[in-house]
């Protein structure tokens, strides 16, 4: 049988013990993988593979040896508990095998779990797992996780008071990384809050949350669309010593003042603006992104963009003018400008 959408979505994290197998099938390996770990994981226990309850089999081994998958699913294991059988990466050749153990299964034998890359529809170990009558299919596709699955995310990782604008964040964040990076930093997020009982909140989102720009560049950017030119050169002196090129700080700017301008030009506000924009702004970096906005008109934004792009051309020319003074000069520019 084929499962999709919502029910196709909870079902790994609470597989049926009474079915005879499950079939994950999708392009991105990664989302596949994680979704085979939590199906097994409910099955079995945390304890299973340690107690020899998984057996795994890679399909190249199955191809050599056709009766590996049959006797793992009819094996008895030395503990009690629920067994599965798990064939990674399956392709449709290994439809015949897997259709001759899935017809022998009896209740009481191993759970067949199986992988494979994306399958249409014309794919025969497909068509097996949704003809099947106590087996399930499952595409795993690149939509990102839904509210519900990110609170299981949360939840797992002993996170259950959540600000609302915490949880937009997330969701933000969630659309924007692959799934592991974004259970990692779930993870990281939870031994942050460790031992606090305070509601999870943007700044801790922000805490944790991959940063997109060098933090040093970002410091400097903000300094200059906060107008304050008076300390730009200390810190042009600062980046300059750690290695940052003229160009990567052009680039950074440009990014930045890029990101106001769409959140200035949004109809619903330079807030509903800043929610839209990807990657996701998050906590106190969004915070200093609205005051920044209240002194800068849209206009003005128009003129600097014009002028960073002015310095990234110049910089790509062939002009013999010392880049990281240029740079400097354009900054020092832009920070005037939102003071008019």
């Amino acid at each position: 049988m084929k499962l999709s959408g919502a029910e196709a979505g909870r079902y790994p994290a609470r597989p049926d013990p009474r079915r005879t197998g499950l079939l994950l099938y999708g392009s991105d390996a990664m989302r596949v993988a994680l979704k085979r770990q939590q199906a097994i994981a409910a099955l079995i226990g945390p304890e299973g593979e340690a107690e020899m309850r998984l057996t795994r089999i890679p399909a190249g081994e199955l191809r050599k040896d056709g009766a590996q998958l049959l006797d793992a699913v009819k094996a008895q294991g030395f503990f009690p508990g629920l067994r599965v059988a798990f064939v990674e990466d399956a392709t449709d050749g290994l439809a015949p095998t897997i259709k001759a153990a899935l017809e022998d299964w009896r209740e009481g034998d191993a759970v067949i779990v199986v992988t494979a890359g994306q399958l249409n529809a014309r794919s025969t170990l497909r068509k097996l797992f949704e003809g099947h009558g106590n087996s399930y299919a499952i595409g795993i596709y690149d939509d990102p996780p839904g509210r519900e699955e990110i609170e299981a995310e949360l939840a797992k990782a002993g996170l259950k008071d959540i600000d609302r604008e915490a949880m937009t964040d997330l969701t933000a964040l969630a659309r924007v990384l692959d799934p592991g990076d974004f259970r990692q930093t779930v993870e990281k997020i939870g031994l942050y809050k460790f031992g606090d009982e305070t509601p999870l909140m943007p700044a801790d989102v922000a805490a944790c949350a991959p940063a997109s720009i060098e933090a040093g560049v970002d410091d400097l950017i903000d300094i200059v669309a906060a107008g304050e030119h008076g300390r730009i050169g200390p810190v042009m002196r600062r980046l300059e010593g750690q290695g940052v090129t003229p160009v990567a700080l052009c680039i950074g700017a440009l990014r930045h003042f890029r990101a106001l301008h769409a959140a200035a030009a949004n109809p619903g506000g330079a807030a509903e603006g800043l929610a839209r924009l990807r990657p996701p702004v998050f906590g106190p970096r969004r915070d200093r992104m609205l005051r920044q906005l209240r002194g800068w008109a849209l206009p003005r934004l128009e003129q600097a963009l014009q002028l960073i792009i002015e310095t990234d051309l110049t910089l790509r020319s062939t002009s013999r003018a010392p880049a990281m003074a240029l740079v400097e000069r354009t900054m020092i520019r832009l920070a005037m400008l939102s003071k008019r």
